[in-house]
This record gives C-alpha cells, structure tokens and sequence, in this order.
C-alpha cells in the first residue's frame, strides 16, 4: 500500500513538474501581423504631449464634416460615390444620363461627358462638374450640395481624383 501511495505521488510531482506547475492553459499568443510596405511621410509626431485643460480632442469624431482623416484623405468609395448616388445619379447615371454624363462609377466620371473632361486631376478649379458644383447649377433638381459636400468633392478632385 505504501508502495503505491509513494508510486502515486512520484508521478503527479513529475506531471507537475513537467507542466512547469501550472494547473491551467493559457491560449497561444497569435502570430505577429505580416509586416505591410509603408508610404514615406513626413516627420514622426510626437507620441506623447503633456495633457493641459485646454487641448483639444485628436479623434476623428471631433473633427468637421470637411477634413479628411490625415492618415487616409478622402476616398472616392466612402465619401464622394455616396454623395453622388444621393445627389447625381438620378439625372446623372440612374434611367438617363443627361449631358452624357454617367455618374454610377469611377470609370464612367472620368469619360466625361457630351462637354468633354469634367474632371481635371489635381486642379478643382479647372474641373467642370466642380464649377457646376460651386455655381449652383448642379443639382438642378432637389437639395443643392452643402458646402461640406461640395469641399469633400473638391478636396478629393484636388488631391488627384484617385479612385480609392
């Protein structure tokens, strides 16, 4: 009896042992994430500031309507195609596309229209659809654009017109 007793112990304390003496599992750590090809930019912004009443909030929720998040800009997906499809594309892409100019995609905006270009990458001011825009004879019928509305376009003309 004693034999097993002594048996018995021996192997918990060397399962013990070889568990490290941990009674529970822990999950795996998960794999560090691939390592992504990063755009140069400008100089890194400090990574700490000290804290004063008067600082104001860095979210993105705080900041208006008409600037961009600094790491992203904007995108033509997520905030020029949606104001198009609310504003354009019933005169401009839905049943009709008045003046040749189809405003569904990407690709269609930048054929322009029975005028020609109304894009000009990188200079808003040469573009037509923003002249148009800005003058307020487009949209002809419904709400006319806000002024966040018309500077996102803007922006998003001046910044290149990258379909992103």
């Amino acid at each position: 009896m004693k034999t097993k007793l002594i048996l018995s112990l021996t192997v918990l304390i060397l399962i013990t042992a070889a568990c490290g003496g941990q009674t529970t599992q822990t999950a795996p750590e998960p794999a560090a994430p691939a390592p992504t090809e990063s755009q140069p930019t400008a100089a890194p912004a400090p990574t700490t500031a000290p804290p004063t009443e008067a600082a104001a909030p860095t979210t993105e929720a705080a900041m208006p309507a008409t600037e961009a998040p600094a790491t992203g800009g904007v995108s033509f997906a997520n905030d020029v195609m949606p104001i198009f499809k609310n504003s354009c594309v019933g005169c401009h892409g839905g049943d009709q596309t008045r003046a040749g100019l189809d405003l569904k995609t990407f690709e269609s905006l930048m054929a322009g229209s029975v005028n020609g270009t109304v894009i000009v990458s990188g200079n808003s001011a040469e573009s037509l659809l923003i002249q148009m825009v800005e003058k307020g004879k487009m949209p002809k019928r419904g709400d006319k654009l806000t002024p966040e509305q018309a500077q996102i376009i803007s922006d998003w003309v001046a910044a290149g017109a990258l379909n992103n």
